[in-house]
């Protein structure tokens, strides 16, 4: 898909930004996680509020049965994420194959390979914590290409800075409406004589449908993209869950879980079933690690 074209203070926007980034980037890590991370935490949470009523909303309808106490914690530490987040993403804009095996390590890494290794599979993650970091698999099965799916942005300029952020040898983007004909174009080939990895964050907010499948979520009823469950059946594909435990500030590891071996007959909406619970298990285990923020339950069941 042709990209649009940038207007001449639209590309001094960018590079701005970008060398920005870079310098960042570069700073010392005490620097950018004790320092930085604490001001943008006090900003948003004290000054700003960043939509406050919202989280509010999410969490008591999530958790109705913790205390305002218990849900005041789960709140100050998601903001705490949030801002951690912003670091972990611009510390992207300078990151070797060297520090990118620090800030992320893979847990069953043998095992996993050889499961996956010489095929096509579909890795479901999620927005917990520092999901960009899921990008870093292609530096560990270098014989495999990740296909991150995900929604363009509206600014032109954001867009280009998130796809400097996002692809490099292993890894490259391609939008949500493009990504089934993408795979049924490459999978006989893959990109660069690679396997593909599908990598879908599938608990965004769907545009709802009549015919719309409701799942019991978090205490409310929830709708889920299914796209990845389409794709699996579709190619006969097996499917990961993507575990993402937070070790410390800007560091994580990786591990993943089957949900579908791309062989077994199962019902309709099982695959993204078997994906939900695995969310919701580990939404439960570390509340503050998910995206609070977004309006998900905009859509009511009637």
């Amino acid at each position: 898909m042709k990209r649009a074209e940038l207007n001449f203070a639209q590309k001094v926007w960018l590079e701005s930004l970008w060398l920005g980034a870079r310098f960042f980037a570069v700073l010392p890590y005490w620097f950018k996680y004790y320092v930085v991370e604490n001001l943008l935490f006090f900003i948003l949470y004290y000054c700003l509020r960043y939509r406050m009523k919202v989280v509010n909303e999410n969490l008591r309808n999530s958790f109705p049965e913790k205390s305002v106490g218990e849900l005041a914690v789960i709140r100050r530490n998601f903001y705490r994420t949030l801002a951690e987040i912003f670091v972990d993403t611009v510390n992207m804009a300078h990151m070797g194959e060297e520090k990118a095996r620090t800030v992320l390590t893979v847990k069953g890494f043998d095992e996993h390979y050889k499961a996956v290794h010489g095929r096509d599979w579909i890795a479901m993650t999620a927005h917990f914590g520092c999901w960009e970091y899921c990008s870093y698999w292609g530096l560990y099965e270098r014989s495999q290409m990740l296909v991150a799916v995900y929604h363009p942005l509206r600014s032109k300029v954001m867009e280009r800075l998130y796809q400097r952020l996002r692809n490099y040898e292993n890894s490259m983007t391609v939008a949500m409406k493009d990504s089934l004909r993408f795979y049924l174009r490459n999978r006989e080939c893959g990109v660069d004589g690679k396997n593909l990895v599908m990598g879908l964050i599938a608990d965004q907010n769907p545009p709802r449908r009549p015919d719309s499948h409701w799942f019991r979520f978090l205490n409310q009823d929830t709708i889920f993209f299914d796209g990845g469950e389409k794709l699996a059946l579709r190619c006969k594909l097996p499917v990961y869950f993507v575990r993402m435990d937070r070790l410390r500030r800007g560091r994580y590891q990786m591990s993943f879980e089957p949900i579908y071996d791309g062989e077994e007959q199962v019902a309709e909406y099982e695959i993204t079933e078997r994906y939900v619970r695995k969310l919701e298990a580990m939404i439960s285990e570390h509340p503050e690690l998910w995206m609070w923020s977004p309006r998900r339950w905009k859509h009511k069941r009637t």
